[in-house]
């Protein structure tokens, strides 16, 4: 069957175009050509609709290239990013999102609700939701959180994998459970209580486990991890155990499927030539955990080394056609594709 039009949980392609040196990265981007997991034309090649387009602020001094260690068994945790600097970043990021939505002459859009993404779809149009992985740019009382809502924010990961304001992140350690740190500070509740109100996303897909059941505590709204994977099957902490798994199912939440490869091999090796086997038993695991309507994709294209049978966006169909051949039927492959992330947002922002 055709590849049903993909809607992806997680790309850092804002990231990317921010370290472009080339004249033009939001011409790049739109014309193909270039590095990277997605641009425009690979995105068409692929059936890729859209996604949460995320703004990621990098560590100046970053000890290691998370997209291609190949052994993250120690790899140390950046420290604290300055709010000024998150803020420059930060602003360069969206500005680069807002921009491309206005060369794109309608292949682009930056959409504000599922009503809008649907919409988008329809019209073959790119639908590109803003998210921040991390929120060092965002002050404690808020202010810049309002900023950033009527830029078009609608999905937020408090913490990326270190400590700021807000709460504790994941390490890069392998095997280890996602049990390292503390939770959620008081202006990390006050965050949740905030985007619950503003009807935002909060992804816990960076978040230790204590601070996974802070936010269940508080949110009234699905938990969800738009990448990660399962923990059983890959014991790296930015996977989910079975009790994390139940929650997210109980709240009628969802989890997009991680390509970043030391993610899916049980080895926990960054492995290029990773099969998609892997991705296909991850996704069983996901399946029988959560559900057939909690499940879907999360590439973290831009962001992570991925199996080189999927390559970038253009790959995508070789994944639909494997699972498939695996025995899912068309109905499975339309919720994972596209349908289930529309449901749920559907319920998250509007």
């Amino acid at each position: 069957m055709p590849t049903p039009p993909i809607f992806d949980g997680h790309n850092d392609v804002l990231l990317r175009l921010m370290k472009d040196t080339s004249p033009d990265p939001v011409a790049r981007f739109l014309e193909g050509g270039g590095p990277g997991h997605i641009d425009l034309p690979k995105a068409r090649a692929g059936n890729l609709a859209g996604g949460m387009f995320a703004v990621f602020c990098p560590s100046p001094d970053e000890r290691a290239d998370f997209t291609t260690a190949r052994d993250m068994s120690n790899t140390p945790l950046p420290p604290e990013l300055p709010m000024d600097l998150a803020r420059r970043m930060t602003t360069h990021q969206v500005a680069l999102l807002l921009r491309l939505e206005a060369a794109s002459n309608g292949a682009v859009t930056v959409c504000r609700s599922a009503a809008d993404i649907r919409a988008a779809m329809a019209r073959g149009s790119l639908a590109a939701v803003l998210h921040i992985e991390g929120a060092e740019a965002i002050d404690a009382d808020l202010h810049f959180l309002d900023v950033l809502y009527a830029a078009g924010l609608r999905s937020i990961g408090p913490v990326w994998s270190r400590t700021n304001v807000f709460g504790y992140g994941v390490p890069f350690r392998f095997p280890h459970s996602p049990d390292l740190g503390p939770g959620l500070t008081d202006a990390g509740k006050r965050l949740v209580r905030a985007c619950n109100e503003k009807r935002i996303l909060v992804d816990l897909s960076h978040i230790t486990e204590k601070g996974f059941w802070d936010v269940a505590a508080l949110s009234t709204a699905p938990l969800v991890a738009t990448h990660s994977n399962v923990h059983a099957l890959t014991q790296a902490p930015r996977n989910l155990t079975a009790d994390q798994l139940r929650a997210i199912r109980d709240s009628d939440g969802m989890v997009g499927l991680n390509f970043a490869t030391g993610f899916l091999r049980a080895d926990g090796q960054m492995r290029a030539d990773t099969p998609i086997d892997d991705m296909v038993r991850h996704l069983d695991g996901l399946i029988e955990a959560l559900g057939e309507t909690r499940v879907g994709m999360g590439s973290d294209f831009d962001g992570a080394l991925v199996p080189a049978d999927i390559g970038d966006a253009s790959g995508l169909p070789r994944l639909f056609e494997a699972l498939e051949r695996h025995g899912y039927d068309a109905p499975l492959l339309e919720k994972l594709a596209h349908g289930n992330w529309l449901s749920l947002l559907e319920r998250t922002i509007g």
